[in-house]
């Protein structure tokens, strides 16, 4: 038996437990380990020190390091969280569409927790405390992979929270994390479909078409983000360049970051001489179609090659493209955009509703920026991920997505 094996094993002897687990154990187990992840704040910090270390050394880019440090208040954050998750309502239990039948029979449907839950992610250890604790909310046990420039720092959250389960009366295997990272442990992983009941990789698109492309086990596809922001013929144009420099430069390592600009060609020059300043405070490189190139000029830009129309960058890099009418940014998007978030800067009425009703994508915005494309800002808590897939859940993942339903039937001896 393979230790990978063992420890899928001892989740799915924890599921029974936490399955049936109340409202109130649960809550307090997450209290547990808010509390544990901030006073043993220093051990964290340690460990993500030696990982940090680790990258810088091996040339690892600005944006992806920024995604793998933790600091002191994003640890304070991160329990904050794990908080606003003990406020949240818990969806296990609660009944719909109960009604009773012409024979007697009463027939209701109940949510329940989706089982064992195993998640692949990369250099992110916040993912490590966030899925824990949404899985543990909503009466999942998790499996976690993270990547190997992690390593340290996610074996001491999950060390620091297995510690704080013990305290709080459930199995330490509620949660667990697979030491070895390599290639061969994930894909066994991907086909222990004995005990995994549904496998979220959480990373980039290479990660994600491996895991759903190799897996048995049910894959949740989330956090593939090319991401638009279409900059309309009737636009605001100081409103678009804000919202383009934000969804470009907050944080462009994230998935809902924007990757490419699309810019009616009536205004591109407009719009351009208004955005490219707020850009260059992040000296964003600009790949751009014939038409933008000429506009910014050599100096400042780079001709796009066709591969940009498809690439998320996770870095300050941006494809920018113009285009002759509203129906062909549309096209462009459902083309090329792979449903994560989507975004049109508009004051025209029709344009607008005509976007939020032809793009394919988990969240359209009208004259917002897709940065808010997150389990927080949508009022979830944290999130397992965003899903880009249409079954079984959409968008950000909070506590009902980690859900599946049974039926709940009361008879009075009916027989068929």
């Amino acid at each position: 038996m393979s230790e990978l094996v063992r420890q899928a094993e001892e989740a799915v002897k924890a599921s029974s437990v936490l399955m049936t687990a109340g409202t109130v154990l649960k809550n307090k187990a997450l209290y547990e380990i808010a509390a544990a992840l901030s006073e043993r704040k220093s051990e964290w910090l340690e460990a993500n020190e030696a990982d940090m270390k680790a990258a810088e050394a091996s040339g690892i880019k600005s944006s992806m390091l920024d995604r793998l440090r933790l600091t002191p208040e994003r640890i304070d954050g991160i329990a904050e969280g794990i908080m606003k998750i003990i406020s949240l309502p818990d969806p296990i239990g609660v009944v719909d569409k109960m009604s009773t039948r012409p024979n007697g029979l009463i027939i209701g449907r109940r949510r329940v927790p989706l089982g064992v839950i195993a998640i692949i992610y990369e250099a992110r250890p916040n993912v490590t405390a966030d899925a824990a604790a949404l899985c543990l909310k909503s009466g999942n046990v998790c499996i976690l992979r993270g990547g190997k420039e992690a390593i340290n720092s996610n074996r001491a959250a999950v060390r620091i929270m297995r510690d704080a389960l013990k305290k709080a009366g459930l199995p330490e295997a509620c949660i667990s994390l697979v030491q070895d990272t390599s290639h061969e442990t994930a894909d066994e992983l991907m086909h222990l479909n004995r005990y995994i009941d549904v496998l979220i990789p959480r990373g980039g698109a290479g990660l994600i078409r491996r895991v759903a492309e190799n897996s048995s086990v049910p894959v949740i596809r989330t956090g593939e983000g090319v991401c638009h922001i279409y900059i309309d013929e009737a636009a605001d144009l100081d409103m678009g360049a804000a919202i383009l420099e934000n969804a470009k430069c907050s944080r462009p390592s994230v998935c809902n970051a924007a990757e490419c600009l699309l810019v009616h060609r009536a205004v591109a020059e407009s719009f351009l001489k208004k955005a490219v300043p707020l850009l260059d405070r992040s000296n964003v490189e600009l790949r751009c179609d014939k038409t933008a190139y000429e506009i910014i000029g050599a100096e400042r830009a780079v001709k796009a090659e066709e591969v940009d129309w498809d690439s998320e960058y996770n870095d300050y890099i941006l494809a920018v493209k113009t285009v002759d009418s509203f129906d062909e940014a549309v096209e462009f998007i459902n083309e090329h955009g792979t449903g994560h978030s989507e975004c049109i800067v508009t004051e025209n009425y029709s344009a607008a509703q005509s976007f939020l009703d032809r793009v394919d994508a988990a969240a359209v915005y009208v004259n917002a920026s897709t940065r808010f494309t997150d389990g927080g800002e949508f009022g979830l808590g944290a999130e397992i991920g965003i899903s880009t897939q249409k079954l079984h859940a959409r968008g950000p993942m909070g506590l009902e997505e980690l859900t599946s339903c049974k039926y709940v039937v009361y008879g009075s001896g009916q027989i068929r």
